[in-house]
């Protein structure tokens, strides 16, 4: 993938204490919200493991000085390959703590910059810099549109950053006027620190863990009233708990254990950015200690261990463990655990973004380059908004929020058409997948449940379970498990009207700016077979177009919309069965211009 143009293509390198990151980036083209990446790749050297030997702090060996400069040399010929300006706005190699306080860090740092030249420069972030930065990242993985707010938590090789953070669109971010606190508690740091402790035979390793634990305890205690949440963050943690944000490769490596044993086997989406989970099942540290082992076991015995967990992750977990056990006894208001992609490049990267662009929504963002036309693209989301009933306090009934979320609907409407080219066999099986591992895969800042309902509504755009051969109808009904069955009905209520919005503007856009048709809907009593059930009636209003849209909507077109529309609401189609589950009836009234037909 090339930009179309070069001026706003970005190369950073992120030098952290676990791996060193180097990507480019472009930030002029739709959808740069989402942080479009058009090059990646990853150096696996820990710069905090390689400056400890024998238990003693070492400078980092001129062997590994060699290879990272090596790798950074050929980065740079990348960089011009793909045409990035070769200036300062446009390259940043960014160095954090594992540099900051390395004993050799000058030497190290004149390395580089006397190889690469100018403009590659090392920049050595200040602590409470790299805290800013981390706290950015976060919010450009986890924040969409309706922003975010809660405790963030980095865990690096040789140490955890925490703070708390609000960002709500379209302010600027609100963190600790201390930035963020750091503790000597990194996976790499505790692994080492644990394994010290088993090794010393002088005395009790048990009575020393304990120790630890107590005053790790103590530490997160003090650090998370030293960081002075603000009222807003209070009243969450007394009543409703807070959201606790994780970055860094240990606790990714964490999220991943957890994935491979939820409740829904195998997990649907292969991201781990935007996955959730309760505190409960983040707390179980037996449980995911036990998975780690087995999958050293598994990997021993030249098996696949479990997904994105390497060796040396699952080395660490029990360092991991310790250190969440420790986190949660501190800070019990914890109530659910979001694990985020972002760090500091995703941070830089987000930070050079207006303030107008960084409160897009990030599947809107992403999804928009598909989308025909802006005045095309609106009617639609008018007409999906339209087939939506507002909600009726007198029945007490109402579509979901997630499902009416115009973020959803936006999204929704901007790749209804992306399948038009492909033959009946494939289409349903494409649009499943764009948001999971298509096109939409690498879209930054998306939680998994709003993939799985843009995922069910675009298959079922394009035909639904009916057109899925296997396996990709068991991947269908593992998303559905991610929703409610109000969530699943609604999502599949929405494709069926995508389908027919394809049935009325096959090539995906207006001509000459004409409307067909306009939708409304409503909730009604006397609905069903003997009329004494609550549902929608939807009207479909045929307008008078120009020239030829008469054609476009026949007697026998609109029928076939009608019939589509109402199946949907029988009893066969509920969600959970067809006596007790959920489901709600259809009626479609059509009319051409004001005259019912």
């Amino acid at each position: 993938m090339r930009a179309d143009s070069t001026d706003q293509l970005y190369a950073v390198v992120d030098m952290g204490s676990n791996g060193i990151r180097l990507s480019i980036s472009t930030l002029e083209q739709p959808g740069t919200r989402s942080l479009p990446t058009v090059y990646q790749s990853r150096l696996g050297i820990s710069l905090y493991d390689v400056q400890y030997s024998n238990g003693q702090k070492v400078p980092i060996p001129q062997e590994t000085i060699t290879t990272i400069v090596a790798a950074l040399k050929r980065f740079k010929q990348t960089s011009l390959d793909f045409g990035v300006p070769q200036r300062r706005d446009n390259v940043r190699i960014l160095a954090t703590e594992a540099t900051r306080n390395a004993v050799n860090s000058a030497e190290f740092i004149s390395t580089i910059e006397s190889t690469l030249g100018d403009p590659w420069e090392v920049d050595l972030l200040k602590k409470e810099d790299e805290g800013r930065i981390g706290a950015l990242g976060v919010v450009s993985s986890a924040g969409g549109s309706a922003g975010l707010e809660g405790l963030v938590m980095d865990l690096g090789g040789g140490s955890t950053q925490l703070t708390w953070l609000i960002a709500r669109p379209g302010q600027d971010l609100q963190t600790s006027p201390l930035g963020s606190i750091s503790l000597p508690y990194g996976a790499a740091a505790m692994t080492r620190l644990l394994a010290d402790i088993s090794a010393d035979t002088k005395t009790d390793p048990e009575s020393v863990r304990s120790d630890l634990r107590t005053k790790m305890i103590s530490q997160f205690q003090t650090a998370l009233q030293d960081l002075a949440l603000p009222p807003d963050l209070q009243h969450q943690a007394k009543h409703r708990g807070l959201t606790l944000y994780l970055s860094g490769g240990g606790f990714r490596g964490w999220g991943y254990l957890l994935m491979s044993s939820h409740r829904i086997r195998p997990y649907p989406i292969p991201i781990i950015n935007g996955f959730c989970v309760p505190v409960k099942d983040f707390k179980d540290t037996n449980l995911v200690s036990g998975l780690a082992l087995q999958s050293l076991a598994d990997d021993a015995n030249e098996g696949t261990g479990v997904f994105r967990v390497s060796k040396r992750r699952a080395g660490q977990v029990p360092a991991v463990s310790f250190l969440i056990d420790a986190l949660i006894e501190a800070i019990p208001a914890i109530q659910e655990v979001r694990f985020c992609q972002g760090g500091v490049r995703e941070g830089w990267l987000f930070d050079q973004l207006p303030m107008e662009v960084r409160a897009e929504d990030p599947l809107v963002a992403a999804s928009g380059r598909f989308a025909a036309d802006l005045t095309s693209t609106a009617h639609f989301v008018e007409l999906l908004a339209g087939a939506l009933p507002p909600d009726c306090p007198v029945l007490d009934r109402a579509a979901p929020a997630s499902i009416k979320d115009t973020h959803l609907l936006r999204s929704f409407a901007n790749l209804m058409f992306l399948q038009q080219g492909h033959s009946k066999e494939s289409a349903a099986v494409n649009a499943l997948h764009v948001p999971i591992t298509g096109v939409l895969a690498s879209a930054h800042g998306t939680g998994h449940q709003e993939r799985a309902l843009l995922a069910l509504a675009l298959c079922q755009r394009w035909g639904g379970q009916g057109d899925l051969p296997a396996p990709h109808g068991e991947l269908r009904g593992r998303l559905e498990l991610l929703l409610t069955q109000q969530e699943i009905w609604w999502a599949r209520y929405l494709g069926v009207i995508g389908t027919c919005i394809g049935e009325v503007y096959p090539a995906g856009r207006l001509r000459g700016g004409r409307s067909r048709i306009e939708l409304k809907a409503k909730w009604n009593e006397g609905l069903g077979k003997k009329g004494l059930m609550q549902g929608v009636i939807l009207r479909v209003i045929v307008l008078k177009g120009g020239e030829g849209d008469a054609d476009m909507l026949t007697k026998d077109t609109t029928s076939e919309i009608v019939a589509m529309i109402e199946a949907t609401g029988k009893k066969k189609n509920r969600i959970g069965g067809k006596e007790y589950g959920f489901g709600v009836p259809l009626r479609v009234d059509v009319e051409r211009q004001g005259v019912a037909l």
